[in-house]
């Protein structure tokens, strides 16, 4: 279809991008943030608004979409997408965190860790799929199974790569094979081990509900599992962690023994293949990877991060044993984390058109999305007189 001269997915790409302008105006500013915050966004998102849209056609017709979560990262971006695209979208939350989607998307309210709140909030609803980034145990897909059976043609489940690092044996990059096999033991609870532990089991059991579920009775369900997910909105700040050590001078502490290989992906990137799948068949009944096309090394990523700023690399190694002893692993080089997984995803590339985005084009945009805004710093920054303490040989008390 031809609008003047320019296709629908052209002018759906501007108004994506005009929706992204008025969004950022909104977004929660700090003190002293203002204009910087705005222009820093603004740059990022014009980079990426034409990349999504290139990657997902304009439908032949609008979709009924629910998307569980939706707030606050990736979902965000998500929801801006499928509605510029034409869909009808809802949200499914409890409405804790911020929300500054468009007015018109329409919110429902649950706790979906209480499936008699999650009956009321979905009852008499059908969608023509439904994109979840916010199941996270055995429990909770039970319930999505029982809720959405019959109600919806395509489930997407947001998964992760950790469902590979709970395995005894880690290969990295994972692929989808690496999935099955033993696991390892329940570490100490209260321990960041243990967190991280019943992250990865919990999201192994959701999937495996899943898998029954299609064995059982063919609900059509895809699994994406995602390493690291890198965008402009990600709360974690772990980006801006390294920027703000490259800056300042400073040598950024890296665990010796030698660096774990790097293969996350960009938010982008994920986006666009979800906006694919909800207008295909591809890849129902199955889980697939999806993470960038290149494997680095954290020095060879700090690298990328260092000359996108104009700066020169400083990095120090230090036992990990050490790092782990005084807490500051992983905000002192969130990449050098165990618990962070590399992805092969050259299976999504062959069964579901996945084009992943090399690292070293994304860091780039992201260094100037952060160089440009004026956010405060995050958390992980505020131990950084204790890295450098510890460099210096002065054993932080």
């Amino acid at each position: 279809m031809i609008v003047g001269r320019r296709s629908t997915s052209e002018v759906m790409s501007g108004a994506w991008l005009t929706n992204l302008i008025v969004m950022a105006l909104f977004l929660p500013i700090e003190p002293g943030g203002g204009v910087p915050i705005f222009l820093g966004f603004l740059s990022y998102t014009s980079r990426i608004g034409f990349r999504i849209f290139r990657a997902s056609r304009t439908p032949e017709r609008t979709l009924s979409l629910l998307v569980i979560g939706g707030t606050r990262n990736l979902g965000h971006l998500l929801v801006l997408a499928l509605r510029e695209a034409g869909h009808r979208v809802t949200v499914l939350n409890r409405g804790v965190t911020p929300d500054t989607l468009p007015r018109d998307v329409e919110r429902l309210r649950a706790d979906r860790t209480d499936p008699r709140a999650l009956a009321v909030a979905l009852k008499q609803h059908d969608w023509e799929a439904v994109v979840d980034l916010a199941c996270y145990s055995g429990p909770e897909a039970e319930a999505a199974v029982d809720l959405l059976r019959g109600q919806t043609g395509r489930y997407i489940f947001i998964g992760t790569g950790q469902v590979y690092l709970v395995r005894t044996e880690v290969r990295r990059p994972s692929r989808e094979g690496d999935y099955a096999g033993p696991l390892l033991s329940e570490p100490p609870a209260g321990t960041r081990d243990h967190d991280n532990w019943r992250y990865g089991i919990g999201k192994r059991e959701a999937e495996d509900v899943l898998a029954e579920a299609w064995s059982r009775s063919r609900f059509p369900y895809t699994s994406l599992r995602l390493p690291m997910v890198h965008s402009p909105r990600d709360h974690y700040g772990r980006i801006h962690n390294y920027l703000l050590r490259l800056l300042d001078g400073g040598p950024i502490l890296l665990p010796d023994g030698g660096d774990l290989s790097v293969q996350h992906v960009v938010a982008d990137d994920v986006v666009g293949m979800i906006c694919r799948l909800i207008n295909s068949d591809a890849g129902v009944g199955d889980a697939y990877n999806l993470a960038q096309p290149d494997v680095l090394t954290v020095e060879e990523a700090l690298g990328v991060m260092a000359e996108a700023a104009g700066v020169p690399l400083r990095v120090q190694r230090v036992s990990r044993v050490t790092l782990d002893a005084q807490e500051l692993l992983p905000a002192c080089s969130p990449f050098s984390d165990p618990w962070m997984s590399a992805l092969d995803s050259s299976r999504a590339a062959a069964v579901l058109g996945f084009q992943g985005t090399p690292m070293g084009e994304y860091l780039p945009r992201l260094v100037e999305h952060y160089t440009r805004s004026a956010l405060p710093p995050p958390v992980g920054y505020a131990q950084r007189k204790r890295e450098l303490a510890l460099r210096n040989g002065v054993m932080p008390g």
